[in-house]
């Protein structure tokens, strides 16, 4: 339903003016949610049965292969939480990278709705290439961020629970 009808040149402009804006929109606006936004298992970063602790996305889509060339969010937008490699493994940092996969995923959520509004100023056939260029560019991301949540989910509870374990015995000694 193109509404708006712009040369072919015009058209790529406002397409990449467009796609740029909504891509910096929405990383600003993830980015300024506070983290206890993300701090709820909510129904969106809920791992589901099927998804066996992130091994489906392994098994099905082979995401180790693909992610190391997926671009760093922080470095491009030279903020926000360095997520290629685990950096540390105290219970701070993994609850901040457990987090910070969930914003990342909302992040590329959000980044899939503007697609359709592309069909406004193109035609049908290149609207349609907008939405595949967003499931192609967000959906990938977001099967990261599905692998990579429950593993660190996993190593979070377990020194968790030895943590509370420690302090349980500490505290029946005295």
């Amino acid at each position: 339903m193109q509404l708006i009808e712009l040369s072919v040149f015009w058209t790529i402009v406002v397409d990449s003016v467009a796609w740029l804006f909504f891509h910096l929109a929405i990383s600003m606006f993830t980015l300024s949610l506070p983290d206890h936004f993300f701090q709820k298992n909510s129904l969106l970063y809920r791992t589901r049965k099927w998804e066996a602790e992130g091994q489906f996305w392994q098994n099905h889509f082979n995401v180790k292969k693909y992610a190391k060339y997926i671009p760093e969010g922080s470095r491009i937008l030279g903020s926000g939480f360095y997520k290629r490699k685990l950096q540390q493994k105290e219970m701070n940092y993994l609850e901040t990278f457990i987090i910070e996969t969930k914003r990342a995923e909302l992040t590329h959520w959000l980044s899939i709705l503007p697609s359709g509004l592309f069909f406004f100023w193109n035609p049908v056939w290149a609207g349609w290439i907008m939405v595949i260029y967003a499931l192609m560019f967000n959906v990938p991301i977001i099967l990261v961020q599905r692998y990579n949540r429950p593993r660190l989910e996993k190593v979070f509870n377990r020194k968790k629970e030895k943590y509370e374990q420690k302090k349980a015995h500490s505290s029946s000694i005295e």
